[in-house]
């Protein structure tokens, strides 16, 4: 049981659930990312490419083997027009997250510590006892 309470303490700190719906919302705004690039951004680039769909972009290492119509063994390529596309996507994000990072850290107002406070002016008495302690060091 004791195992158990450490674990519920351990999950119920506030950065472990801060985390998981932080990563919950990073994956749902990586798709609408990945739908944003692929969907509205890439199109228009590929046609200002002259007429490139980065889909088909590809690099053929070994043709497919066909029997007729049937695909006997698949194509080997390489999707660098993908690949393309999923380093847009990562540069959009990062950029994204960037820039929330930098508006969070504007918000937080990171107060100077404040400086130590001089010590107290010794009282006349002090004062007094550390002449005469002054006196019986000579």
């Amino acid at each position: 049981m004791k195992m158990l309470d450490e674990f519920k303490a351990f999950v119920m700190r506030g950065n472990v659930v801060d985390m998981a719906v932080g990563i919950i919302i990073g994956g749902a705004f990586g798709k609408i990312i990945s739908s944003f690039v692929a969907d509205v951004l890439m199109p228009p680039i590929g046609l200002l490419l002259g007429g490139l769909d980065f889909k088909d972009m590809v690099y053929t290492m070994k043709e497919a083997v066909m029997a007729g119509t049937e695909v006997v063994t698949p194509a080997v390529t390489i999707n660098y027009g993908l690949f393309i596309q999923n380093i847009v996507d990562f540069l959009i994000i990062a950029f994204a997250i960037f820039m929330a990072i930098r508006y969070i850290n504007s918000m937080k107002k990171e107060e100077e510590p404040a400086a130590p406070e001089a010590p107290p002016a010794p009282t006349k008495e002090e004062t007094l006892l550390a002449e005469i302690r002054d006196l019986l060091k000579k």
